[in-house]
């Protein structure tokens, strides 16, 4: 039950993070000048970590909690 609990609130956590991350990145990309030249590449790359971590958290979670 409390495994069932942690699962689903870091999974929740991943994805909110992921797509935070998303919306300052196009935020950033469309206000445009040196703060996206400074910024806009970096939290891209920054999303696509995030998103290959909470890709593999997932299939992680649904491989030992398959039941």
């Amino acid at each position: 039950m409390i495994s069932g609990i942690i699962v689903k609130t870091i999974s929740i956590i991943l994805l909110i993070a992921v797509g935070l991350v998303l919306i300052l990145g196009i935020g950033t990309l469309f206000k445009g000048g040196d703060t996206s030249k400074k910024y806009s590449n970096k939290l891209m790359q920054l999303r696509v970590l995030l998103q290959f971590i909470a890709i593999i958290a997932l299939v992680g979670f649904a491989y030992f909690f398959k039941n």
